[in-house]
């Protein structure tokens, strides 16, 4: 427990000296590996993160959300075959949120979106009551990959119809910061700028770093996906700088927070291809 406390104050050594003691204790414990290595992963400590999950695999082999961990850190370097390998044998239903989310990530960073937008459709044909606002958050990565696909008509219709599903959520749940980053991008998406840049600023304000250093980052990202989709390049990269330089979980997938190699690869960042402030955060992945 006291390592989670640390973790949420962003004091990272005492954490990891928790973790530490901890395992010492109880190597078997994959919970507690798990969130070692997710320490890691906020941290950009990938080949540690790495180590942690091989002995994760070596306690409960096949498990998914271990080989899907390992797929992101791959995605986050910037390799994407060896992502791939891993993702290909996984046969995913809607129950596997956050693993789904990550084939449908791949298929976008590869711009081979075909495979997932089928997927998602039949997923989305009956979808699981019980998932709550998660199809919604589905029917957006559905959006983004049929956008992908060159199926701009499509890709609106399945933006719509996601913030249809999201916003009576929202009125329930109106302090989920998750919930209000998916309607900031999907707003965005439909071109309604006003809309998703008043959701992403509503969710800084609720998520602040200060309260949480993990979460409240979360939201900062959203906001540089938003000001990079509206062309307000100066806000995109100044928050990119910031996200680059800090360690976090990121909102989408719940992957790895940003990286230049994600940066190189996400076309939500297209936008600010050319400018070359944007270009030196993707070249400065020399380094890391």
């Amino acid at each position: 427990g006291l390592a989670y406390v640390e973790r949420r104050r962003g004091n990272w050594d005492r954490n990891e000296e928790y973790f530490n003691q901890a395992e010492k204790i109880d190597p078997r414990n994959v919970n507690l590996l798990s969130q070692h290595a997710r320490s890691y992963i906020c941290l950009r400590r990938f080949p540690e993160a790495l180590s942690k999950l091989e002995q994760i695999l070596n306690i409960t082999p096949d498990d998914i959300d271990t080989i899907v961990l390992k797929a992101r850190i791959a995605q986050a370097q910037g390799d994407l075959p060896r992502a791939a390998a891993l993702l290909a044998p996984l046969r995913l239903g809607a129950d596997y949120a956050n693993a789904l989310e990550t084939q449908v990530y791949q298929a976008i960073l590869e711009s081979r979106p075909a495979a997932v937008i089928a997927q998602l459709k039949q997923i989305l044909a009956k979808p699981d009551q019980a998932l709550g606002y998660y199809n919604g958050e589905l029917r957006f990565w559905l959006g983004w990959a049929q956008e992908i696909a060159g199926d701009r008509d499509g890709a609106r219709e399945s933006w719509t119809q996601a913030r249809s599903e999201l916003e009576p959520f929202l009125r329930e749940q109106p302090e989920n910061f998750v919930l209000l980053g998916d309607l900031a991008l999907t707003n965005v998406a439909l071109g309604e700028n006003n809309a998703a840049l008043t959701l992403a600023e509503r969710a800084i304000a609720m998520m602040p770093i200060e309260k949480d250093v993990l979460l409240g980052p979360r939201p900062l990202d959203i906001l540089a996906r938003v000001a990079a989709r509206i062309g307000d390049s100066d806000r995109s990269i100044s928050t990119l700088e910031k996200l680059l330089s800090i360690p976090y979980e990121a909102p989408l997938a719940a992957n790895p927070p940003l990286t230049p190699a994600l940066l190189r690869l996400d076309p939500m960042f297209e936008p600010l291809r050319k400018d070359p402030r944007f270009q030196k955060l993707v070249d400065s992945s020399a380094a890391k």
